[in-house]
C-alpha cells in the first residue's frame, strides 16, 4: 500500500471506517458505496414532530385524582369533566384503570387522571397491577387532588398519602361534605390534616354540588403551567370507545349484582364494529364476555331465565347510545376463569398493565 493511501486511511474517522466496511454474508460480499456515490444521493431530511403552537394566556397540565377505594374519585372526575367517562358504583374498588378526563374551559385545559383506589388488603396479581397504576399516575403531574371523606382519615388514607412525592402541590379535597351533620367538627379535623401533610390548600366540598366543582376548577387553574393545550377543545377523554363500552358493562354488572359478586369479575370486549346505520348516523355491534371465577357466580350474573344478564345488556345499551351518539346492538356472554386475578399473565391479557 502506498504512503498516500496510508495517509488517506488514517484521515478517515472511526465512524467512516465502520460505515464503509464491506458487508459479508455467507457466500456473498457486498462492497460499500464510495464517497462519490454517497455525494450523489439526495439529502435525508428528518420530518419534524409537530408541536402545538404556543398561545398567549393558555394553560394546560396534568391533575391526578388519588385516594383510597370508594371515596368518590370517579364521581369527582365525571363532575369535573362534565360528562360521565369513569364508571361508578357503591362497590369499592370499581375503577381499575388510569382514566384520563379532559375539561377545556376559558383559557385553561385540565387533563385529569382518575386512578384506582390504592389496595391495602389483597395481594393478588390484579391488585398489584392496580397499585402500580396509582404509583405511576402520581409520579409526573402538575397537581394532585388527594381525596378523602370529610372528617375522616384512616390507615388506608395514610398509605395513599405516603405515596405522594415532595415538590408537587397537593390539594386536600374533603369530599362528601354533605354527609357531615356537624360542620363545626370540620375545623379541628382540618387542623389535624394540616399537621399530617403540607397541603397546598384545603377544599371541603361535595362532588354532587355544581358550585363546589366550579370552585375546585378555579383553584386548580392556578397550578396549571402556561403552555399550549394538548388536546382539541371538544375532547373529553383519551380512552377508546371500545374501552368505554367494557367499563359500562362492568358498571352495570356491579350495580345489579350488589355485594354478592366478587369485585374480581371483569369484562372483555370480543367484537366492536361500526356499520353505516339506516336510521341513525352510526351503528355499533358489540360482543362482550363477562369473566367470573366460579360457576355459582355465573348463575348469579345470568339470573333466573337470563333476566339479570338481559337487564345488564339493556342498561348498558341505553347508556352507550347516549354516550357514543350511536345505535348500539350488544351481546353478552358469561365465562368462568378460575383464579384469573392471581394469574399475572391472564391479568395482562385482560387489559391490565
Amino acid at each position: 500500500m502506498s504512503t498516500d493511501q496510508k495517509t488517506n486511511d488514517s484521515a478517515r474517522t472511526a465512524q467512516e471506517q465502520t460505515l464503509r466496511r464491506p458487508v459479508q454474508i455467507a457466500g456473498v460480499t457486498i462492497q460499500p458505496r464510495v464517497a462519490s456515490e454517497d455525494a450523489a444521493l439526495p439529502p435525508v431530511v428528518a420530518t419534524p414532530v409537530p408541536v402545538p403552537a404556543p398561545v398567549a394566556g393558555q394553560r394546560c397540565g396534568l391533575v391526578a385524582i388519588v385516594g383510597k377505594p370508594n371515596v368518590g374519585k370517579s364521581t369527582l372526575l365525571n363532575a369535573l369533566v362534565g360528562q360521565k367517562i369513569s364508571i361508578t358504583s357503591r362497590k369499592a374498588q370499581t375503577t381499575r384503570h388510569r382514566i384520563t378526563g379532559i375539561r377545556t374551559q376559558g383559557a385553561a385545559q385540565y387533563v385529569f387522571v382518575d386512578t384506582p383506589g390504592f389496595q391495602t388488603i389483597h395481594g393478588t396479581a390484579l391488585n398489584k397491577s392496580l397499585n402500580k397504576t396509582v404509583v405511576g399516575a402520581v409520579s409526573d403531574v402538575d397537581l394532585v387532588l388527594f381525596v378523602v371523606e370529610a372528617g375522616s382519615f384512616t390507615t388506608a388514607d395514610a398509605k395513599v398519602l405516603a405515596l405522594l412525592k415532595p415538590g408537587i402541590p397537593v390539594l386536600l379535597v374533603a369530599n362528601k361534605l354533605d354527609n357531615v351533620h356537624r360542620r363545626g367538627d370540620i375545623a379541628p379535623w382540618l387542623q389535624s390534616m394540616h399537621e399530617r401533610h403540607a397541603f397546598t390548600e384545603f377544599v371541603p366540598m361535595s362532588a354532587k354540588q355544581p358550585k363546589d366543582i366550579e370552585r375546585l376548577l378555579g383553584i386548580c387553574e392556578k397550578y396549571l403551567p402556561e403552555q399550549a393545550w394538548w388536546h382539541a377543545e371538544d375532547e373529553l377523554t383519551d380512552r377508546s370507545e371500545k374501552f368505554l363500552a367494557s367499563e359500562m358493562v362492568r358498571e352495570k354488572l356491579f350495580r345489579l349484582t350488589g355485594d354478592e359478586l366478587p369485585y374480581t369479575s371483569t369484562v372483555v370486549i370480543d367484537k366492536f364494529e361500526e356499520e353505516a346505520g339506516r336510521t341513525a348516523k352510526r351503528m355499533l355491534r358489540i360482543a362482550a364476555t363477562i369473566v367470573v371465577e366460579r360457576e355459582g357466580h355465573k348463575a348469579m350474573v345470568i339470573g333466573d331465565k337470563g333476566e339479570k344478564l338481559k337487564r345488564i345488556g339493556t342498561e348498558t345499551r341505553v347508556e352507550l347510545e347516549k354516550l357514543l351518539d350511536a345505535k348500539v346492538f350488544i351481546e353478552l356472554w358469561v365465562k368462568v376463569r378460575s383464579g384469573w386475578a392471581d394469574d399475572e399473565a391472564r391479568v395482562r391479557s385482560f387489559g391490565y398493565e
